[in-house]
């Protein structure tokens, strides 16, 4: 990978790097100075290729992330940066879009925790009324945009107390062909907020239910001080995943219910849209699935077990069956 750009260093004549505010798998994000609007600080995404890339695919990704950007520059809601250019610079790609003062979510989960105590579900519902706006925006976009990343550490509360969902580094632009979708900045999100689907040769079957899943474990984070079990990690131990309402009762069952409905394995049993999960977040719409809080009976992982060992079984009789017959 190529080095950071040093602070001092001018882009496009016109956005002046001050520091480094993140980093990520294909590059690094920027706070920088617009040397036009005096005072106006942008955060720059930067994509770098990767190594060892062919010109002629080089200059296929170099496409596709331009055709990218100009559908995110269209985009305009209060709880998303605005995204005000795009260009490459030196090999490298620049997404540049409103810096956003504040805190991050994460930031403020530690806060709590440092002074002993948990988020309040009134004040993280207010967040996530706002969070889903955006997502909702985003989702009924044509073609729709999927987040692809969000977390508690993605989402920033300003000084004026308005949620941001910020990081586009993994925006991706849906099409009806699964097989030309690309995305701005390829990513397969953070491991306790990312569905299955998301990792491996799956990464291309995602849709908005793949952003429920990870706004489910923001949720869920912010209300149990604690991230959620990765999903590989839930594939192999279903029950690793606690019941929300048992970790803070503050959680109602109802609203514990709902984030466990977001957080199912399989995307068919998740909420098939935003609107549909915030109406049971609400309590206004159906009553989401009940989950299994290891109270009411066997859990998930229970069963499984006693499902294996009823299969052993009937393999011993049968082996057992075969062996006397032959006797």
């Amino acid at each position: 990978m190529i080095g950071k750009l040093q602070s001092g260093t001018v882009l496009r004549e016109r956005y002046k790097i001050t520091d480094v505010v993140g980093r990520g798998g294909m590059g690094n994000v920027y706070r920088a100075e617009d040397l036009r609007l005096p005072g106006r600080l942008c955060a720059i995404k930067e994509v770098q290729p990767e190594a060892n890339i062919s010109p002629e695919a080089r200059l296929q990704e170099q496409s596709q992330f331009l055709r990218e950007a100009s559908l995110l520059a269209q985009l305009d809601h209060p709880n998303l940066p605005k995204v005000s250019d795009f260009f490459t610079d030196g090999g490298r790609d620049y997404l540049v879009m409103d810096f956003v003062p504040g805190k991050n979510l994460k930031e403020m989960i530690d806060d709590s925790q440092v002074q002993g105590q948990k988020l309040s579900v009134k004040t993280v519902m207010e967040w996530a009324l706002q969070i889903m706006d955006a997502m909702e925006y985003l989702h009924n976009q044509d073609p729709p945009v999927l987040h692809r990343d969000i977390k508690p550490a993605n989402i920033k509360l300003t000084p004026d107390d308005r949620i941001k969902l910020v990081d586009f580094g993994l925006a991706k632009v849906m099409t009806g062909d699964s097989s030309s979708t690309v995305t701005v900045i390829q990513g397969r999100g953070t491991a306790y907020y990312t569905p299955l689907e998301q990792y491996g040769a799956e990464s291309e079957h995602t849709d908005v239910r793949s952003d429920i899943y990870a706004f489910g474990g923001t949720l869920y984070h912010l209300l149990a001080a604690q991230a959620p079990p990765e999903a590989k990690e839930r594939f192999l131990n279903p029950a690793v995943l606690r019941s929300l309402h048992t970790i803070n009762t503050e959680v109602d069952r109802n609203m514990s219910d709902s984030i466990h409905w977001a957080l199912e394995m399989h995307p068919d049993d998740r909420p098939e849209n935003v609107a549909r999960l915030r109406s049971t977040l609400l309590g206004e719409g159906p009553r989401p699935p009940r989950i299994n809080d290891g109270k009411d009976g066997d859990s998930i992982a229970d069963a499984i077990k006693i499902n294996s060992m009823i299969l052993l079984i009937a393999i011993g009789l049968f082996v057992l069956a075969v062996m006397l017959t032959l006797m």
